[in-house]
């Protein structure tokens, strides 16, 4: 069975938030380990799902994209609690990046992106800390001691351009730049995105088929649904929910 179905950016990111609530890893993790979820838009749902109780999602935001009319008017901001997670439970006063010096294989390290190549696997993180900032500071250990890096994040990020070259395009500090002027961090990531969600939730194939819109669907993807009938109607089910759901801001 096939149907379509189109997702704003918001939809998206409830469905990718409800996806990792039920992704393998993911669930191992909250039952024997360690869940750090770094602050970020899609990251503020996934906690949400995670915890299942609402935050104000918009006070768990670090570095975000506006239109210049909106900078300094969007109430965004790094003001909530990292949410850190040990067997389920939430732990007090514990950053994301300081969990990680109790983390290992297994454990579950959540981070969002900025840009994507989703074929390539590849993530790109704009960076303006002049130490990294959050990926900076959890990529090694991240590494050398095999926790998962995870990386719930939309389509709407996917970019019609490498990322790794265009990280050494603006790498080079060959002329003056601004002081805001961020680097671009590329990794290979577990990307998990629309595409992921529908299928851990209902073992269904969602192939994107079209992009962008009006009227608040800027940003929107069009996905074709296949699969078993049922599972396609459980879907649906689901998408029916969670359409109508307010924008980030």
């Amino acid at each position: 069975m096939q149907t379509q179905v189109v997702l704003t950016v918001s939809e998206a990111k409830r469905l990718i938030a409800k996806g990792i609530a039920e992704y393998q890893p993911v669930i191992e993790a909250l039952n024997k380990g360690w869940v750090a979820v770094a602050k970020g838009s899609t990251n503020a749902y996934v906690v949400e799902e995670l915890t299942g109780k609402p935050i104000d999602r918009k006070k768990y935001v670090t570095g975000h994209t506006v239109p210049k009319a909106m900078k300094g008017k969007a109430g965004i901001s790094a003001e909530l609690p990292d949410v850190v997670l040990h067997k389920g439970e939430p732990v007090q006063g514990v950053s994301a990046t300081d969990a990680l010096q109790e983390m290992g294989a297994g454990d579950v390290f959540l981070k969002g992106a900025n840009a994507i190549n989703y074929r390539e696997k590849v993530a790109g993180i704009l960076i303006g800390h002049p130490t990294g900032g959050t990926i900076g500071a959890a990529i090694g250990i991240v590494t050398a001691r095999r926790v998962n890096l995870i990386v719930p994040v939309g389509l709407e990020k996917e970019v019609p351009y490498d990322l790794i070259d265009a990280a050494a395009v603006i790498g080079p500090a060959e002329e003056e730049r601004p002081k805001d002027f961020p680097s671009l961090w590329t990794l290979y990531a577990d990307l998990f995105t629309e595409v992921e969600a529908f299928r851990e939730l209902f073992e269904v194939d969602a192939y994107p088929l079209a992009a962008g819109g009006l009227a608040g669907a800027e940003g929107a993807f069009r996905f074709c649904l296949a699969g078993e009938k049922h599972n396609v109607n459980d879907a649906m089910r689901l998408v029916e929910q969670i359409q109508g759901e307010a924008a980030f801001v």
